[in-house]
């Protein structure tokens, strides 16, 4: 016998689609936070190697009037071969751009986990698109996409965004609407757009956001490391952590966190250990088409968070941003990591307080990632 509901009346939510399973049973999810031109087939298949998170998530897909799937980031998902599920980022506002984009994702049969929304990118020339952060400026366009997107996804639909645009105005009828749509899993970075990556995270709306929402939420924003994922963790009561810069600067996060759950020594490396991951960094972003002083401006995206726990004073970055060759950073790598006696140092959990990865972006108190 058929249910009919009342004219106007909302359906009933149904409950949200279980996450794939995390790698150890039991454990907190852990996840890698979708960077552009980072979170890249070649960076997906390093951090398979150093140990890869729960869950893998890609560059966003650029959804517009003239837009076709990229084929570096179906690479990504189709090639990654870390074993663990990936879920395809999506960034855009026009809702028949945006179903015929699902649609050509699943008529390809990509083997995605799902299909996540990009409401959080604090780029001004993104946000002034009125796509990724610029969406949370309207409460009533937010309502229409995740709708339309809930609609098209034949299986889980997930959301990362921001508490906010310039404030937090909008952030309850936010969470109403993720809760109305049925969203899967929230992925909440603690600062607003406008504070980029210069502030304080503001936990507290993360916690709140746990306590609101009947599908899980991920914690995102300055988790350095496994002592403050575990604070996090405890403090907002949440499921489950999503690492991005910071993996670049420990690659090997996301094992510690598996060993540290398990209760298992935790691997410390030391500067012998970065050194191999410079060296593999420069392997991973090889490509025919970016050699010479090309491919080493490229490498420094990566070293820029690298150099957050080399030394101090800073010499490794100051060196390192100035090479202009592969012998040359050879060079530089060989006098901070390995001469001298400090192939043997450890490398922090924590950056280097007063290092700044990237100056334009972030404050000197310490990098906030």
């Amino acid at each position: 016998m058929s249910h009919l509901h009342s004219e106007g009346a909302e359906p009933p939510s149904a409950p949200p689609i279980p996450l794939p399973a995390t790698a150890i049973p039991g454990q907190p999810w852990s996840a890698l936070a979708p960077m552009q031109d980072v979170t890249t087939l070649p960076f997906m298949r390093l951090l398979g190697t150093y140990g890869a998170p729960d869950l893998l998530f890609t560059e966003y897909f650029r959804v517009h009037a003239h837009s076709t799937l990229e084929t570096h980031i179906v690479d990504s998902i189709c090639r990654h071969g870390t074993g663990r599920p990936v879920f395809a980022q999506l960034i855009g506002e026009n809702l028949a751009d945006l179903q015929r984009t699902i649609r050509d994702i699943h008529r390809a049969e990509l083997p995605v986990a799902g299909i996540d929304l990009n409401m959080g990118c604090p780029a001004p020339k993104v946000y002034k698109k009125n796509v990724g952060g610029g969406l949370l400026r309207e409460p009533e366009k937010v309502d229409a996409v995740l709708g339309c997107l809930r609609q098209a996804t034949e299986g889980r639909f997930t959301v990362k965004m921001r508490i906010g645009f310039e404030d937090d105005r909008h952030f309850e009828t936010i969470l109403d609407l993720i809760e109305k749509h049925q969203v899967d899993l929230l992925s909440l970075h603690a600062r607003t757009v406008k504070e980029a990556y210069r502030s304080e995270v503001h936990y507290e709306y993360i916690r709140r956001a746990a306590q609101r929402l009947s599908s899980p939420v991920l914690a995102n924003g300055n988790i350095t490391s496994v002592s403050k994922a575990v604070r996090v963790l405890q403090d907002t009561r949440c499921q489950g952590v999503m690492i991005g810069r910071s993996c670049i600067r420990n690659p090997w996060i996301f094992r510690q966190l598996r060993e540290h759950f398990s209760k298992q020594p935790v691997f410390q490396p030391k500067l012998s250990d970065v050194r191999n991951y410079v060296e593999d960094l420069f392997q991973a972003t090889t490509l025919p088409d970016r050699t010479g002083r090309y491919h080493i401006n490229h490498l420094k995206k990566f070293l820029n968070f690298v150099g957050l726990g080399v030394d101090t004073d800073g010499r490794f970055l100051h060196e390192m941003r100035r090479t202009q060759s592969k012998e040359e950073l050879d060079q530089v790598c060989h006098r901070h990591l390995l001469q001298n006696g400090r192939a043997d140092l450890p490398f922090p959990d924590e950056p280097i307080r007063g290092l700044v990865a990237r100056p334009n972006c972030e404050t000197a108190v310490g990098c906030s990632l």
